[in-house]
């Protein structure tokens, strides 16, 4: 598995729900995990005194998990898809670019909110592989309260390929989430301790492990 791993968020959060668990996991292991949040609230729509929290919150909860390296990149939340394409392209070939990863995690194009549909889509024109450093895995996850509120039969349905075994890492995961106050739901929101709980052991039990995290692979070159 890749030494270099790029998490891509749309918002603060998505990447614990997503793949909280497996990026303790590569941390753990020495892979050099990094995580780019592409938005940031802005008022009105969002308190001045919240982002700074959820900016905090994040950073905080990554270096709990072992990520590398942070990196925003401050569009605007709930309002990507009043940005030109080209300029989120841009942004995000610009990271890979400076990280180089092997493996790339992106948020699942069936998902309800709109951010995470634009972030898919952009995420692909940018890891294309026209370039040099391009990744040779794409994998999409899966974000509690977005993935399954979607159209069934309408829209992609998230049928994972692949599920990583995070048994060991729940506990992280879950601590991590705690960290996310701002972010942080009671049950029975599905943001909560106890759904986020609930699927890794659904998602593990399918593969037979105590707890897993499940993706779909996009793509993937191998030489």
């Amino acid at each position: 598995m890749s030494k270099r791993i790029l998490v891509i968020a749309p918002h603060p959060d998505d990447e614990i729900l997503g793949v909280g668990g497996s990026i303790s996991r590569f941390s753990g292991e020495g892979r050099e995990v990094f995580v780019v949040i592409v938005t940031k609230g802005y008022p009105p729509l969002f308190d001045e005194e919240f982002i700074k929290l959820s900016r905090k919150e994040a950073l905080d909860a990554h270096k709990f998990l072992g990520v590398k390296d942070t990196i925003f990149l401050d569009f605007p939340a709930a309002n990507l898809d009043t940005i030109p394409k080209r300029e989120i392209n841009k942004k995000l070939l610009e990271v890979i670019e400076y990280v180089k990863p092997e493996i790339i995690f992106i948020p699942f194009n069936g998902d309800l909110h709109m951010d995470h549909q634009v972030i898919f889509n952009s995420a692909l024109v940018s890891a294309r592989t026209i370039n040099h450093f391009s990744p040779k895995k794409i994998c999409a996850y899966e974000t509690l309260s977005e993935t399954n509120w979607n159209a069934p039969y309408i829209t992609p349905s998230f049928t994972p390929n692949l599920f990583i075994d995070i048994s060991d890492y729940l506990y992280k995961k879950i601590e991590a989430m705690k960290i996310y106050k701002t972010q942080l739901k009671t049950f029975p929101h599905e943001r909560s301790l106890k759904a986020i709980k609930a699927l890794a052991h659904l998602r593990g039990s399918t593969v037979r492990c105590k707890a897993a995290e499940a993706f779909i692979i996009i793509r993937e070159i191998m030489f």
